[in-house]
């Protein structure tokens, strides 16, 4: 499978959301844009964004601490029922809702930055 790695011109209605050293390296920030919580990733230079939201029942990803789970900057995991996302394009691989894809947001990284459109 071919990664996909945003690294355009943000569009001038694009937010910023962080710079993409906030996010570690093969794990994951928190954020939230326009009120909604959002997941990014980051695997070197490419970051994907996803809504914090498992396909299975709607519920948040993280934890009631806040604490997102990556696995060898692959996947992230559901902390309520353990289901595992790939980073590239949020598909369930493993877990009670496997197939299913987690919503994906446009990001771009531009000059170190991360905006969602």
């Amino acid at each position: 499978m071919t990664s996909y790695c945003p690294l355009n011109d943000a569009r001038d209605d694009a937010l910023p959301l962080c710079r993409v050293d906030d996010i570690p390296d093969g794990g994951s920030l928190g954020v939230r844009a326009a009120a909604q919580p959002l997941i990014l990733l980051r695997r070197g230079a490419c970051v994907w964004g996803y809504a914090n939201r498992c396909p299975h029942f709607s519920v948040p990803l993280d934890s009631p601490s806040g604490a997102i789970l990556t696995y060898d900057g692959q996947v992230v995991m559901c902390a309520h029922h353990s289901a595992l996302f790939r980073f590239e394009d949020g598909v369930c691989v493993e877990g009670p809702c496997e197939g299913a894809a987690l919503d994906r947001l446009s990001v771009d990284v531009v000059d170190g930055h991360v905006y969602v459109a």
